[in-house]
């Protein structure tokens, strides 16, 4: 019988989004968390109450469940070794430049543990990691172990997740699906136990293999990559034969086979999963001579989707365009986070400058990141209308609820060329007063 009343005690490894997003919801439903890394002045910041992301609801989740005494940030990993009863791998896996997953952080974890390990231990990896890699997980620890002499019960179990930066404490309390691998009954039981509070809320625990459940991560996003890649190849289309594709996406998304979630056209896709999932997806299949040529397409088609603002802007004035001034309205690659990781607005603005325009933008979240990425290359404006000034065209480029009614004839009146480039095709044209209006599709 499965105590569901004991407490918990965990590590998790990574107190990058994934592993501090789920630290802190684990120490919330009650289980005893230290969230390890090996940046120093991030531990120090979190240590403080100073938050290394931008995710609403993150820094009072965190402040009270460390007030609590439930969450706990180190660097020392072996430290928390003896307490714990499980540990999640949470580190990046950053794309090498043939598209694989670079592996090298998780391994790293991996062989501390046998370097470490004293009593059994469930290794559970939460990072993105291609199927095979539990294998490889298991084979670093018994290697260290072995060097040592010991023989020592241990598990490796995957636990992928499919938070939504913006809303990922709702995904993680109330997700669709938690979908484990294990291969063990000792490791289902513990993975049950830790779930045992979300349980009460009905929802659903998919236990399978484990390269089932790492295939499961990799094929969800790649899925959800290609609704997008489609929708934008149907828009680009629709502008071209003389249809709405708004109107499109309301016939097709009314069928529930299809529905309407992720048909939404826009500038491409970004963020810290979509591109380097799609690309590790398409290396894997390379490696197993089972090449997934849709795929590669909806990698082509994301890339030239990335271009067309610019395009259309470009076309506007005959590809007279060096020394006009640019304004972007959103900076991160969806709202409701400061992540820029492959956001369209860094192609777009590289595109500008290298034309001779001047840029000068706008973000509710990610004006830091983007003075760390991009420095003095362009302006930051105070708020929306100060992005506007003085500007030949605005490029509405992230979907920030901010920008949804802004005084449309303050903005024409600060414009020198009143002409708006929605990448997002929220805005009504017909209450633009006087400002160009061009959209995707």
């Amino acid at each position: 019988m499965i105590d569901k009343q004991k407490y918990m005690n965990i590590s998790i490894v990574g107190t990058g989004y994934v592993g501090l997003v789920s630290g802190a919801c684990f120490a919330e439903l009650g289980a005893k968390v230290w969230c390890i890394d090996t940046d120093r002045a991030k531990i120090d910041k979190l240590n403080n109450g100073i938050m290394p992301i931008y995710e609403p609801g993150l820094e009072d989740l965190v402040r009270r469940n460390v007030k609590a005494g439930r969450l706990f940030f180190s660097t020392d990993l072996t430290g928390s070794l003896p307490d714990v009863e499980m540990l999640f791998i949470a580190v990046g896996t950053p794309p090498g430049e043939d598209g694989s997953a670079d592996l090298s952080h998780v391994i790293d974890v991996a062989r501390t543990i046998g370097r470490n390990i004293e009593k059994y231990l469930l290794v559970v990896t939460k990072s993105t990691v291609p199927v095979g890699s539990s294998k490889l997980v298991r084979k670093a620890i018994e290697e260290e172990l072995e060097k040592r002499g010991k023989r020592i019960d241990f598990d490796v179990a995957s636990n992928p997740e499919f938070l939504k930066e913006g809303a990922a404490i709702d995904d993680f309390m109330k997700p669709d699906r938690v979908v484990v691998g294990v291969e063990s009954e000792r490791a289902k039981e513990l993975m049950t136990r830790l779930y045992a509070p979300m349980l009460l809320s009905n929802f659903r625990v998919i236990f399978m293999d484990i390269p089932s459940a790492e295939m499961t991560k990799y094929a969800a996003n790649a899925m959800l990559a290609t609704r997008i890649s489609f929708i934008n190849e149907i828009a680009n289309l629709c502008e071209k034969v003389g249809a709405d594709v708004a109107m499109v996406r309301k016939g097709i998304g009314s069928d529930t086979r299809i529905g309407s979630k992720f048909l939404y056209p826009g500038p491409g896709f970004g963020g810290s999963c979509f591109p380097k999932d799609v690309k590790a997806l398409i290396k894997t299949g390379k490696d197993h001579s089972s090449p997934l040529t849709l795929l590669e397409s909806v990698e082509t088609i994301n890339e030239r989707q990335k271009k067309v603002l610019f395009t259309k802007f470009s076309d506007f004035f005959g590809g007279n365009i060096k020394g006009k001034r640019a304004a972007i309205w959103g900076l991160s690659y969806k709202p409701g986070t400061d992540d820029m990781r492959e956001a369209p607005s860094l192609t777009l603005i590289s595109q500008l400058l290298e034309a001779g325009c001047t840029v000068k933008a706008y973000d509710p979240a990610a004006m830091d990141e983007a003075r760390q990425r991009l420095g003095d290359k362009i302006a930051y404006a105070e708020d929306i209308y100060n992005a506007v000034e003085g500007a030949d065209v605005l490029f509405h480029v992230t979907e920030w609820k901010e920008y949804r009614m802004p005084e449309w004839q303050k903005v024409r009146s600060l414009m020198r060329t009143p002409l708006l480039i929605d990448g997002r095709g929220v805005f009504d044209k017909t209450a633009l007063e006087g400002i160009t209006y061009l959209r995707i599709g």
